[in-house]
């Protein structure tokens, strides 16, 4: 039996089940998974329905009348696969659903009222109304392939987007364009249609022009006047050969055949980009994820990290780079920090400052003294900082004169204390001299016991003549022993948490009716006795319903603990960050404006006003009610000052740090806790982190996703989709972008924040990112 009749056969068979309603589908009819899964064209070329990926299945158009089952476009493509309790209903009222065994709905495609669809031969799905009009198709809608008489119209809202791999069809990083001057360009996801980012394009316009796909594999642009041959032709016999082009996941269009005469035939490549002169493999931004890029060199893709850091998937490398080591403060004890340089390297352009120096040097060195600072390019005496993660990186070529600097910030741990050792010289002085110092320290240690003991037994006898209580009538916070916080924590056996200032014990009083958090604070001044006890009855006066109580502290020896009331929620961290324990959209409103009525209350109603320095979700706790308390308040003023050059005077963490900070000359006000509650704010609304590199990366960085989904109208995104108060959404939104303005002077004040928040004040336009950066520029010179 020859291949040719055996496809004919194979085709007479498929007919005779679309003659049984196999290619016309009505409302009414239903596939699963397992059985009836799929709605097969005239031919049983192609099919609609079900397909396997990964652990479950996904529903779109796939070629099912040759031996490899080739997907050509996805459902939904970005939703997890569903299981095998899942229904393809086609519903009475013309809607193409997924269907749950609860019952829950998911639409397949934008379309209603329905009267009949079709899998055609070509391989769009085509939905149709009573009057035999079609209403949507598939190739109208497409993913990662065109096919034979499809079309891509020059609109930038329908392209070519890849798929994360062969298997994987959810929406990759790459996408194809027919743009309205003719040209067929290849960008990255979520970028700008620029020149800036696009790294392919054909070689002239066709205004206007279509880009077209025949069933001969000619691939071309067209319109009404020009025409532009994109690949070459084929010559080969009409419908025995098939054809596709799909946008891969390395970024680069491929067109394949497939001869139908061939006993177990594969798909060829007959056209790609690649295959013209200079184009290289590594040319797409962002190849390589973030913070890593692609060296040039051969046919295979070479991801490299920058300086300082490792693959977050090693087994898979395209998938991006992170620290090889976690810092959460800028002045983080133990760490190093130098400056990397790498020759010919370009990035998205993110900065948030930009300054005219004249030398790479005073860019290095004004990146390694910026806390937030990551990485800095220098290029015609312009230094430009950014943030992590550094996106759609990519390498020139060294020798080139626009090749620009690249500074990366490396951390890693400090080196051993243990310097060159002098020559020996003089080894029985030596000898004599270790001999004294041992003596002497043993002399000392015996001492320290016998007084160590001594106050043990004095503190037992206080201890065993009264209970540890306290008293309601107590106007300030109480001062404990350490022997007594030890009893308190059952010897610190139980930890809540790690913050900034030090480790928080659980402990209980008044005969263990009382639960209390118990902090050991670390990198304080030890030797600043007076200050210390002055902070701590400012705090301790310190009252209000969105403030951590301060119930007692001990001061005693180089100990210093703080002992607070208990919440029994732990912090905004916490609950914000676990899906499980999302609060509603209400809920986060007032845990937001909570937050803003404790910073309102430590900048202008206090006795003493107070910055707080460092607010971020884990600062900010929650009790039985999840009211928001903030914590960790009063205690700035009493850090290390930090030696080193990098962050000397610098406090908070590190995304929530304001950026005047690490302006010389700049004064610190209460605008740097403004700047933290706008991060935090954004962090509310959407329920994630400031900076998040398992998110794609267009969505890595919070403060500039916000931004671009608000000038775009799509704040929709911030929360996923959730349903919400559209415009209470807005005006939250609103207030965070005044809030992470880079000028302090043009951020609102606490009580301006609190009366936006609550509905009272009008909240005009933030301003335009590009000029607050012009003006922020500008700020800087005049100081």
């Amino acid at each position: 039996m020859t291949p040719i009749f055996l496809f004919f056969l194979l085709s007479s068979i498929f007919t005779v089940n679309a003659q049984q309603g196999q290619s016309i589908v009505k409302p009414g009819s239903i596939l699963t998974p397992t059985t009836n899964s799929s709605w097969l064209s005239p031919s049983g070329l192609y099919a609609f329905g079900f397909y396997k990926q990964g652990n479950g299945y996904a529903v779109g158009v796939f070629l099912a009348g040759i031996p490899q089952n080739t997907v050509v476009w996805t459902a939904n493509r970005d939703n997890p696969p569903v299981s095998t309790k899942v229904t393809l209903n086609f519903t009475s009222d013309g809607r193409l659903v997924l269907q749950s065994a609860q019952g829950a709905e998911t639409s397949v495609a934008n379309f209603s009222s329905a009267s009949s669809a079709s899998m055609l031969d070509t391989g769009n799905f085509v939905v149709y109304n009573s009057d035999k009009q079609s209403i949507w198709e598939s190739f109208q809608n497409p993913t990662d392939t065109l096919l034979p008489t499809q079309q891509l119209l020059p609109n930038d809202s329908v392209v070519l987007k890849s798929s994360v791999s062969e298997s994987n069809q959810s929406t990759g990083r790459f996408r194809a364009v027919m743009q309205q001057d003719g040209y067929v360009a290849l960008y990255p996801v979520g970028t700008n249609l620029t020149l800036e980012y696009g790294y392919w394009s054909t070689s002239s316009g066709v205004p206007s022009g279509n880009l077209n796909l025949d069933d001969q594999g000619f691939l071309y642009v067209t319109n009404s006047v020009f025409n532009l041959t994109v690949s070459p032709s084929r010559n080969s016999t009409k419908g025995t050969v098939l054809y596709r082009l799909r946008m891969e996941d390395d970024g680069f269009l491929r067109l394949y055949s497939y001869n139908l005469q061939e006993q177990n035939g594969s798909w060829s490549i007959i056209w790609s980009p690649l295959n013209e002169t200079g184009v290289n493999i590594c040319f797409p931004r962002g190849l390589c994820g973030v913070n890593a890029f692609c060296d040039p060199g051969g046919n295979d893709i070479n991801c490299t990290c920058l300086p300082g850091f490792v693959f977050i998937d090693e087994s898979k490398r395209t998938s991006g780079c992170e620290r090889n080591s976690t810092t959460e403060n800028c002045n983080e004890k133990g760490m190093n920090t130098t400056m990397e340089e790498v020759s010919g390297i370009i990035w998205e352009n993110l900065t948030y400052n930009r300054s005219v120096l004249l030398t790479k040097q005073d860019c290095n060195d004004a990146c390694w003294q910026d806390c937030s600072c990551e990485a800095a390019l220098f290029k015609d005496e312009i230094c430009g900082k950014q943030k992590l993660p550094l996106r759609f990186v990519n390498i020139k070529i060294p020798t080139d004169p626009k090749a620009t600097s690249a500074f990366i910030k490396v951390r890693t741990s400090t080196p051993s204390s243990d310097g060159n050792v002098t020559k020996k010289k003089g080894s029985e002085i030596l000898i004599i001299g270790v001999s004294l110092v041992v003596f002497a320290f043993i002399v000392l240690a015996i001492s320290g016991i016998a007084i160590y003991r001594s106050r043990i037994f004095a503190n037992k006898k206080i201890l065993n003549t009264r209970n540890i209580a306290l008293s309601d009538e107590d106007v300030g916070p109480r001062s404990f022993t350490y022997i007594e916080l030890e009893k308190i924590t059952n010897g610190f056996k139980e930890e809540l948490g790690r913050g900034s200032f030090g480790i928080v014990y659980k402990g209980t009083i008044e005969n263990g009716q009382k639960i209390v958090a118990v902090k050991r604070l670390e990198r304080l001044l030890v030797d600043r006795e007076r200050e210390f006890q002055t902070e701590m009855k400012v705090i301790g006066r310190t009252y209000h319903k969105n403030l951590i109580r301060l119930l007692g502290y001990c001061h005693d020896g180089p100990n210093r603990l703080l002992v607070y009331e208990y919440m029994c929620n732990g912090s905004l961290a916490d609950v914000l960050f676990e899906p499980e324990k999302k609060p509603s959209w209400d809920e986060r409103m007032g845990i937001a404006c909570n937050i803003a009525r404790g910073i309102f209350y430590l900048h202008e109603e206090c006795i003493e006003k107070i910055i707080h320095c460092d607010i971020k979700p884990q600062n900010i706790l929650m009790d039985e009610n999840r009211c928001a308390k903030i914590s960790d308040f009063g205690l700035a003023k009493l850090l290390k000052p930090d030696q080193s050059k990098i962050s000397t005077g610098i406090r908070g963490t590190r995304g929530y740090v304001a950026p005047e900070w690490h302006r010389l000359k700049c004064p610190v006000t209460v605008k740097v806790d403004v700047y933290s509650f706008g991060i935090v704010l954004l962090e509310i609304i959407s329920c994630r982190r400031c900076v998040d590199s398992n998110l794609p990366e267009e969505e890595a960085i919070l403060e500039e996703w916000s931004y671009r989904c608000f000038e775009c109208g799509e704040l929709g995104k911030l929360v996923n989709d959730e349903e919400v108060d559209m415009r209470q959404l807005e005006r939250m939104v609103k207030v965070a972008l005044w809030c992470i303005l880079y000028d302090p002077s043009l951020r609102p004040s606490m009580k301006k924040i609190l009366l936006m928040l609550e509905g009272t004040a009008d909240i005009p336009i933030p301003p335009n990112r590009s000029t607050v950066s012009q003006y922020d520029q500008g700020f800087e010179e005049n100081e």
